[in-house]
């Protein structure tokens, strides 16, 4: 899809907390394909940690990948993808008949609709797809939705898996942006998509691969505990599980870049990830944090991106 301009190009279709897009004019010089170093004969990518896939979007436009291994443990975020990429033409009618019973609402009512919508996406429990096909388009529109209109398009599940975000403030949200899913869908062409963890499809990752983990942030202090994305937690022990995994793709000559949060912006001393992922490269640039309830807390903070390249 090279020669593609920036308003012909697919987005994310959901926001996501940590999402990549705002970075991406500071992590893409940091990737294979725009480093000093320029690695060439990438013709794979994968991306364990999928979220709102910012990274894959762009590269799957930019330059020549054959294909895509993208994988979340989130298992209504993976249904979505598959919705997509595999029956965008059956979603279709599901979505458009979502989408106008949503725009017919007035404001008090909307509030209700968003309810009563998060209530049903969650007293119907995820069963892994095997409630056939119109259950899957049905759930990946509520998805969706709860995603846009809920507060900063945060997707947070309590410790029995049950969407608890409330409805956000918007004057006129773009919940259904038809135009961009059907882009999203040729672009995910060349995507395997696994409900799975981060070693999900590792067994196809060589020296022709480009693997990007960006999973749930250390906490920076004992009160900023946001990684619920899914039931479990991403705990320090599960952070060096995630080290010792980069360790073994750079042994076999997979080239990883990692994104994290920087223990350094509050306390100088805390050398976790200098230490986890000494040997290798690691930098620093600054992000934007805007998931913070006060505002005050809001502003710019470095993250480190590592890279065994």
């Amino acid at each position: 899809m090279i020669g593609t301009t920036s308003a012909t190009l697919a987005k994310p279709f959901i926001k996501w907390a940590g999402g990549k897009q705002a970075l991406l004019p500071q992590l893409l010089p940091l990737t294979p394909f725009g480093s000093p170093t320029k690695q060439v004969g990438i013709t794979k990518y994968a991306e364990p940690f999928l979220g709102g896939g910012a990274m894959f979007f762009h590269l799957a436009q930019h330059y020549h990948l054959e294909k895509a291994y993208l994988s979340d443990l989130n298992p209504n975020l993976i249904l979505t993808y598959r919705v997509i990429k595999n029956e965008i033409e059956g979603f279709y009618q599901e979505y458009k008949d979502f989408n106008e019973q949503y725009l017919a609402k007035d404001s008090d009512q909307r509030r209700e609709f968003f309810l009563n919508t998060r209530e049903a996406y969650n007293v119907v429990p995820f069963l892994d797809y095997v409630r056939g096909s119109n259950y899957c388009l049905k759930r990946a529109a509520q998805f969706i939705y709860l995603n846009k209109s809920c507060f900063n398009g945060l997707h947070r599940v309590n410790k029995k898996g049950l969407f608890n975000v409330p409805m956000g403030s918007y004057s006129n949200p773009t919940i259904f942006d038809w135009e961009n899913l059907s882009k999203t869908s040729k672009v995910l062409a060349i995507a395997r998509i696994n409900h799975g963890g981060y070693r999900s499809y590792s067994d196809c990752f060589d020296e022709n691969t480009f693997v990007y983990l960006d999973p749930p942030y250390r906490p920076l202090s004992p009160t900023a505990q946001f990684n619920s994305y899914t039931e479990g937690g991403f705990t320090d022990d599960s952070q060096e599980e995630l080290a010792r995994f980069y360790r073994l793709l750079d042994k076999r000559g997979v080239k990883v870049m990692l994104s994290n949060s920087d223990p350094r912006n509050h306390d100088p001393s805390d050398t976790f990830f200098d230490d986890l992922y000494a040997g290798f490269n690691i930098h620093r640039i600054q992000a934007k944090r805007s998931i913070n309830s006060k505002r005050d807390r809001r502003g710019y903070l470095s993250e480190i991106v590592v890279t065994n390249y």
